[in-house]
């Protein structure tokens, strides 16, 4: 027997828990979390959240800044109704009493302190220290857990969407959601009218990323097995600086780190960001990325250096404890010397398409967060706005659901997972060496520099791992690897086909093929088939 709901969200990131909170609390709502509520790419979002609130900023800076970022394929429209809304999700926050940090006035009172970050011509960026989602994460939990009406689902990993049509009926609508409980080691049904994706993205598809495990783009290959739309999957932000170390998984040194000086050096010391951006340090992360991808590579080095030891070093352990912290633990003093940074695949610039109130083509299911591609961020996303339009979809969906969920029916029981054709595996060794060899090669063929010759190498890998993968997943029960694995192979072929049908270099995608931008740029859409 499936648990009814009115709302079930997946994914426990800001973009969904600001979503539950904002739902009227008459309503029975459920948080799906994959592993502990808190964990996912939120909690360790470092820099901050983009707001105009200083007077000599505006509106239409933020806008120009962000459209200048998206290389042309932001949508105005959307950059605007994002940045209009950002001071309310501020105060909001404030209200619930997210430590932001402050300027200083002795009372920890005085105006917010606002960083400037690479592709802002203003200082806007709202933060806590260096663990801005930290603490927006851990204060939208405790309210979450103090909210009677939200019911917790810890350790859950989401399988697949229920929709009408596989249940055999005329009119199609998402009904539900079939989720594995890691604890019970069982499937079960979770329906209600509305279900919104707030799974993050997916740049676990890579092999070095600055993301938690988590990351398997879920959401996206689950709304598109159900018939949904995405857009611009060949964007794939790589953030310029995360330590290298072979100890540092997936440890990032922030943005706000250049937005207050530090520079990037070449193993001789020298600094070359210059040559390729008047900006220097500040332009965009895809530029900076690209400067970097090149310099390892003319010279043959294993990484670049990111050094601020030039400030005051009471600065330093004021403005960035969490890092300095985290470096001096792998043995690099931030104060003192240049610490050690290569790129790493950082955010998921495309994602399920959804409309201003985040609506999939699916009735009765929606995205937001990182999962979700609204046009906001085109061809590059503008520093600290993820978390800002976690906040503001996260915001108006609530509010659509509110006003809309009397018109969706009740979906009534749902069927159990059916298990009676498949057996327990003997074999898991095949999802480990798949597992592998995807991220490999996705990060050989797919990642910062592209040619038509290795897309096509990717393509043909991708697909002859998904006909292994299908087979297994139809012999054998499934496990959160196995369905992360799935996941990840079907993200893969989306981004595979999408940077395939570029044929420019824009943004975060750059061919040696087609290395100027075309004249008319477009979205790429990618439609299932039916």
């Amino acid at each position: 027997m499936s648990e009814q709901f009115d709302v079930v969200i997946v994914g426990s990131g800001a973009a969904g828990l600001t979503l539950a909170l904002r739902l009227p609390q008459h309503l029975r709502v459920a948080v799906l979390s994959k592993g502990p509520l808190t964990e996912g790419s939120s909690l360790y979002a470092q820099g901050g959240i983009s707001a105009v609130l200083d007077e000599r900023d505006s509106v239409e800076a933020h806008v120009a800044d962000t459209l200048d970022a998206g290389a042309g394929l932001s949508d105005p429209e959307v950059a605007r109704f994002v940045a209009s809304r950002a001071a309310d999700c501020i105060h909001w926050l404030i209200g619930n009493k997210v430590p932001f940090s402050r300027e200083e006035d002795g009372r920890g009172e005085g105006p917010l302190h606002l960083h400037r970050e690479g592709g802002h011509s203003h200082r806007r960026i709202v933060h806590a220290a260096d663990a801005t989602g930290r603490a927006v994460e851990t204060t939208l939990e405790g309210m979450v857990r103090r909210r009677d009406n939200i019911t917790v689902l810890e350790h859950q990993v989401a399988v697949d969407l229920i929709t009408a049509r596989r249940l055999g009926h005329a009119t199609q609508r998402c009904l539900g959601v079939y989720a594995l409980d890691a604890a019970a080691d069982r499937v079960r049904p979770l329906a209600a009218p509305a279900v919104v994706l707030a799974t993050g993205g997916a740049s676990k598809v890579y092999l070095y990323t600055s993301n938690p495990d988590g990351a398997t783009g879920d959401g996206i290959a689950m709304a598109w097995r159900a018939g949904c739309r995405v857009a611009n999957m060949e964007f794939n932000q790589f953030h310029p600086t995360c330590l290298f170390h072979p100890r540092a998984k997936s440890f990032l040194l922030s943005e706000a780190l250049r937005g207050e000086g530090a520079r990037l050096l070449l193993p001789d010391g020298t600094r070359f960001m210059h040559r390729f951006d008047e900006r220097g340090e500040l332009a965009p992360r895809d530029i900076v990325a690209r400067a970097i991808d090149h310099e390892m590579k003319r010279l043959g080095a294993d990484c670049v250096y990111l050094d601020i030891s030039h400030r005051d070093p009471e600065f330093v352990r004021e403005h960035f404890p969490t890092i300095r912290e985290q470096c001096l633990a792998y043995g690099f003093d931030l104060t003192q010397e240049p610490v050690p940074v290569v790129p790493a695949a950082h955010y998921t610039c495309g994602g399920v398409m959804v409309d201003r109130a985040g609506r999939t083509d699916l009735p009765g299911l929606y995205a937001i967060g990182e999962v979700s591609y609204t046009g906001l961020h085109g061809a590059n996303r503008l520093a600290s706005n993820s978390l800002l339009e976690c906040l503001v979809f996260g915001t108006v969906a609530a509010d659509d659901i509110a006003g809309h969920l009397h018109e969706l029916p009740e979906p009534g029981p749902l069927p159990p997972w059916d298990e009676s054709r498949v057996s327990d595996s003997d074999e898991q060794v095949v999802v480990s060496h798949n597992w592998d060899e995807l991220r490999r090669f996705m990060w050989d063929y797919v990642g910062i520099v592209r040619t038509a010759k290795r897309l096509e190498r990717a393509r043909r890998r991708v697909d002859l791992l998904q006909g292994e993968i299908l087979e297994y997943y139809g012999n054998f029960r499934v496990n959160a690897d196995l369905l992360e694995l799935r996941n990840l192979a079907t993200v893969a072929e989306l981004i595979i086909r999408c940077a395939q049908s570029r044929r420019e270099s824009r943004g975060l995608h750059y061919t040696l093929d087609h290395p100027e931008p075309a004249p008319d740029p477009a979205p790429t859409v990618l439609t299932p088939s039916r």
